[in-house]
């Protein structure tokens, strides 16, 4: 299915940006789980518009309902749907793109696959598609709380604007602690100011978000297809401006030998395994190894810039379209939170398929 993702913890999302709503069904959830809505609408506060002046002023309460499957703070086991409604929908700002393609967007894409397009907003292409993610996040960030696993994500860079922060002390008081999520102090200032003058421009600007998951232990993931880097890979991905991903070094990583790249492992008091290094980034085999996992998506500059650009109609005829309505300069300070849903989902999945594995002996009885 194109709008579903997992498989013992599945989630399907649903709506357009300029609907009635978006919203997203959460299946597998296990029973009597306790459900913090306050902790869900903590998470849609940090995603939602018009947060500070780097976001689009798009005004949305972004205010969530549980409609089924909780029932007195726990899960039930049975479906859980939640909704947002929408509140402040312009979609007059896009009657012009009712005839023509915006550049860069997913305009004529969707045109070509369906033969039909949520013109007003863009649809199930506009980030407000991202809100069903961002709750379902909430609710797997707590199933992998009984796991002890910790996610956070932070604005590592802007452009050309690179932050230092250690991924093992970083806390989510330092990421929140200003608007563009950089808990790199000096550096978020200077992101800051670069994102107003890009604004003012009628510009946008791309950057990097990366993201840490501590306390996942070892054996999470499954081999060749399912390996749990290509899962989050897939997940992350499918972020919307989202055109890039890494595990670990990354990329950095060619231009280092094996012996340079190599983790070795080694044993700690307690009989336990580590790597002094972690250029695998908590993944070998697609299996986790045990060390925080590490990764980084890269974002594109925001598509709709407030310019003059070519274009061509409905029709295929060459033409023009002045950028208009309510967008972001910079995608990431809102993407934060939803890497951190896409990865908090693709765990709390495979958190449950290894207790699943691990729960029955050879001959299939409970241990």
């Amino acid at each position: 299915m194109a709008s579903s993702l997992g498989v013992l913890f599945r989630v399907a999302t649903w709506g357009e940006s300029h609907g009635g709503g978006v919203g997203v069904v959460v299946d597998g959830c296990p029973p009597r789980l306790p459900i913090s809505l306050e902790g869900i609408q903590f998470e849609l506060d940090r995603r939602r518009p018009g947060q500070s002046s780097l976001v689009t002023q798009r005004k949305e309460s972004d205010h969530v309902e549980i409609l089924s499957g909780v029932q007195d703070g726990l899960a039930l086991g049975t479906p859980i749907a939640m909704l947002v409604r929408n509140e402040d929908a312009r979609s007059r700002d896009y009657d012009e793109m009712r005839e023509k393609f915006r550049p860069s967007h997913a305009d004529f894409a969707y045109d070509e696959k369906y033969g039909i397009r949520a013109w007003s907003g863009g649809g199930r292409a506009s980030a407000r598609e991202t809100i069903g993610r961002v709750a379902a996040g909430a609710i797997a960030k707590q199933v992998l709380r009984c796991f002890g696993v910790e996610v956070l994500a932070w604005v590592d860079q802007i452009q050309h604007l690179q932050a230092s922060v250690n991924s093992d002390t970083v806390s989510l008081a330092q990421i929140e602690a200003t608007p563009v999520r950089c808990p790199d102090p000096a550096m978020a200032e200077q992101m800051i100011a670069h994102i107003e003058a890009i604004r003012k421009a009628g510009n946008s600007v791309g950057g990097v978000v990366s993201c840490v998951a501590r306390g996942v232990p070892a054996g999470w993931g499954e081999p060749v297809f399912d390996k749990l880097e290509a899962d989050l890979g897939k997940a992350v991905l499918s972020l919307p401006a989202c055109k890039g991903f890494e595990v670990g070094s990354g990329f950095a990583g060619t231009l280092l030998t094996g012996l340079e790249h190599n983790d070795a492992y080694r044993a700690d008091e307690q009989g336990g395994v580590f790597t002094p290094t972690n250029r695998s980034g908590g993944i070998q085999g697609g299996i986790s190894n045990g060390m925080p996992i590490l990764l980084r998506a890269a974002f594109k500059p925001t598509a709709t810039v407030m310019h003059e650009q070519d274009t061509v109609t409905t029709k295929h005829e060459n033409t023009t379209l002045q950028g208009r309505g309510r967008h972001d300069a910079c995608v990431l300070p809102r993407a934060v939170p939803m890497v951190e849903a896409m990865v908090a989902l693709v765990l709390a999945d495979h958190a449950l398929r290894q207790a699943a594995l691990r729960s029955v002996n050879v001959d299939g009885i409970q241990c």
